[in-house]
């Protein structure tokens, strides 16, 4: 019988086993022949499991490092990845600074509701918003997002900091930092990154974001921002077009930054994929989520007390059959990167309504598409069912 022994632990054991059983038995004495053969056998087995364990923890060491058995060259960059500060240890949450247009179409309201239902993934350390020109104001953002709060009864706990109603070029024109349009929400998410590690998750323009470091500069070594938006490769999309300034500003700055593609009539695939329908959320949705002490009056009228009942409200008056729930996606790569595929690219401009790539830029991007939608729509419904309050 051969030992392989890689542990070190085990090697330790052994050595000091021998010693203890050498100062009682004399020099010619093997050491096994104080054992009995039960006994040896099972002190074999137990050598044995140990070091195939320790030898498959080291293989399986090494296939990480080697992403799936490539070369040590096909690991992201750490800024790039939802990795460190996105990633969640054991029992850890995920500080999370939420910019949303919240009164725009209704993806914005679901991935609200399905980041205050995941506490144990997520913390809302900060909720701003901005307007983006469907919205109808930045006062109706602020409604729709304390509504969203209300029906979740943290209308007293979460403030919402306003933001933004204009773009980045005209706010950043003779720009003074003690007073501007979106001082509110660019005041707090540069001060939520000083006391917290933190993550930008934004799911419409990037007005407050390119405020925030233009403001304050240092903020690109304190965070980094998950974006929704662009059809990337292709041209066009509403959060892009909303503030290219903005995103372009963004693009150019050291902030690590992932960008969730929705790739709206692109031969690839983005966030538009993950989907449901009317009858869907009627079919699941009524009934769902916490009850709201003071219920709210919804933006197209009529009282309710739970979220899963406003979902159908909204999606009852969309408009359409088959809807998108783009925003929801930036959360569920956060919870699940595996939900969604990723390349690091050279950062790309985006001028005279197409993409410039510069593949000599150092500053690069993490691209995300090719979303799992039966997934994600599985775990929207499981959360908003079986919520876990954010603190």
């Amino acid at each position: 019988m051969k030992f392989y022994i890689q542990s070190p632990k085990v090697l330790l054991f052994l050595i000091c086993s021998i010693l203890i059983f050498s100062s009682s038995c004399s020099k010619d004495t093997d050491l096994f022949e104080i054992l009995s053969e039960e006994e040896i056998d099972e002190t074999e087995e137990v050598l044995d499991s140990q070091n195939q364990e320790e030898i498959a923890d080291s293989q399986g060491d090494e296939e990480g490092i080697q992403d799936g058995g490539g070369s040590e060259e096909n690991i992201d960059p750490p800024n790039d990845e939802v990795t460190d500060s996105t990633t969640r240890g054991d029992n850890q949450t995920l500080n999370i600074i939420f910019d949303t247009d919240a009164n725009n179409e209704l993806d914005d309201q679901h991935a609200l509701a399905y980041l205050l239902s995941n506490g144990d993934i997520f913390n809302l350390e900060a909720l701003t918003v901005n307007s983006t020109p469907t919205g109808g104001g930045i006062q109706n953002d602020f409604d729709e997002a304390t509504r969203i709060l209300q029906l979740y009864n943290l209308q007293n706990d979460i403030t919402v900091h306003l933001g933004a109603q204009g773009n980045y070029s005209t706010i950043s024109s003779g720009f003074d930092p003690n007073s501007f349009d979106g001082q509110a929400a660019v005041n707090q998410i540069i001060a939520s990154t000083k006391s917290k590690e933190c993550i930008i998750v934004a799911v419409g323009k990037l007005t407050n974001v390119a405020l925030a470091i233009l403001k304050d500069p240092t903020i690109v070594n304190r965070t980094k921002v998950i974006w929704l938006g662009t059809n990337y490769p292709c041209a066009d999309e509403y959060n892009l077009e909303s503030d290219m300034a903005a995103a372009n500003f963004v693009l150019n700055s050291d902030m690590p930054m992932d960008i969730v593609t929705v790739r709206l009539s692109c031969p690839q695939q983005g966030s538009s994929e993950v989907n449901t329908t009317v009858t869907e959320i009627n079919n699941v949705m009524p009934g769902l989520g916490p009850l709201a002490t003071t219920p709210i009056t919804g933006r197209h009228g009529g009282s309710f007390s739970r979220f899963g009942d406003y979902s159908v409200d909204l999606f009852n008056n969309i408009g359409k059959e088959l809807r998108s729930l783009f925003d929801v996606v930036a959360l569920a790569i956060l919870k699940e990167p595996g939900w969604g595929q990723k390349e690091v690219i050279p950062a790309p401009l985006y001028e005279n309504d197409s993409w410039t790539e510069r593949p000599a830029n150092p500053r690069e991007v993490t691209i995300w598409g090719d979303f799992d939608r039966n997934s994600i729509m599985e775990d929207f419904f499981e959360s908003i069912e079986n919520y876990t309050l954010v603190e």
